[in-house]
């Protein structure tokens, strides 16, 4: 798979990135460890060598997972996790990426980013300036490569700016949830910053798998996903349907045609999680797809009447 420039690193990552928030198992239904290991495995040798993770997923069971499945093929990674909002106190984000260096089995993380916001979710508010004071000195002693955030506002991406090189920014972005291009996606455009679009397949609503009867386990935080609720998820299953003879005619899917339409917005890579080997194959052939401008612009407008259910000021996919 060609790869792109990680912002103004010198790191080299694939367009499409796997996502492991599942191998984490919490807030996910029938994850099974081994079969996480081998869609992770096969990933990396068909190509898709760029790993997303975070130490809240699961509290470290996803990072070692990605260690156990790929922990042989180091070299050929590019290892990225997350410290969460909990720990972003300067001690807290020090001893955070030494637990991801052991979870992971590495002896340094490859994009190391902010998970949320401090005060996120009733954490303690902490100046960005003291926990990016820890991330530039992890930089400088070698133990993370490049620095990113997710789940910032242009505003917040802007402040930790000032205090250190921030090369990625990972916010909620698919065909069907765009709160990103209203202000993220012209400043990372301005500033070389790489879009790490997570959600990629609105949590498989873009697969086209589910029906208007399906219903989540409550415990499955796709039953809070804003996009399965009402008339959303209404409009976006008649989006979808629409989309079905677009995907025939290109020979592919409903699922990689959504991603194949992300991969073509401006410095954007698409995170897409997996359960089964058999997944990683079947995504790995958007980045195949070449979408024409009149594709482009007839997926777009087909994806507004789910958009303009959606509250523009309301960039949380999830009602927590």
């Amino acid at each position: 798979m060609q790869t792109r420039l990680l912002g103004r690193t010198n790191l080299q990552i694939t367009p499409l990135i796997l996502g492991t928030w599942q191998a984490g198992k919490r807030w996910w239904v029938g994850i099974d460890d081994q079969e996480s290991i081998r869609a992770i495995r096969a990933a990396v040798e068909a190509g898709m060598t760029t790993i997303d993770t975070a130490e809240v997923y699961g509290d470290g069971h996803s990072e070692q997972i990605v260690a156990a499945a790929v922990g042989d093929l180091r070299d050929r990674c590019v290892y990225a996790t997350k410290v969460f909002a909990n720990h972003l106190r300067y001690p807290e984000v020090i001893a955070a990426c030494e637990r991801s260096l052991r979870n992971l089995n590495t002896d340094y993380i490859d994009l190391y980013q902010i998970h949320w916001p401090s005060g996120s979710f009733g954490t303690e508010v902490v100046p960005i300036s003291e926990t990016m004071q820890a991330m530039v000195e992890l930089q400088q002693a070698g133990k993370i490569r490049a620095i990113g955030v997710s789940n910032f506002s242009r505003a917040q991406l802007l402040e930790a700016m000032q205090y250190g090189r921030i090369d990625s920014v990972q916010p909620p972005y698919s065909l069907f949830w765009r709160w990103a291009e209203t202000e993220l996606v012209p400043f990372c455009i301005e500033h070389d910053i790489t879009i790490l679009a997570y959600s990629a397949l609105a949590q498989g609503l873009l697969t086209g798998r589910f029906g208007a009867e399906h219903r989540f386990a409550p415990e499955d935080n796709r039953a809070k996903n804003q996009l399965f609720q009402g008339e959303t998820y209404a409009r976006a299953l008649e989006a979808i349907e629409l989309m079905k003879p677009i995907a025939a005619s290109l020979g592919t899917t409903v699922g990689n045609l959504a991603l194949a339409w992300l991969l073509h917005q401006p410095q954007t890579c698409a995170i897409v999680g997996a359960r089964h080997p058999e997944q990683v194959l079947e995504n790995l052939k958007a980045a195949e797809l070449s979408l024409d401008p009149s594709i482009l612009e007839m997926l777009d407008d087909l994806s507004q009447p789910v958009i303009a259910t959606l509250d523009p000021s309301n960039p949380v996919m999830w009602k927590w």
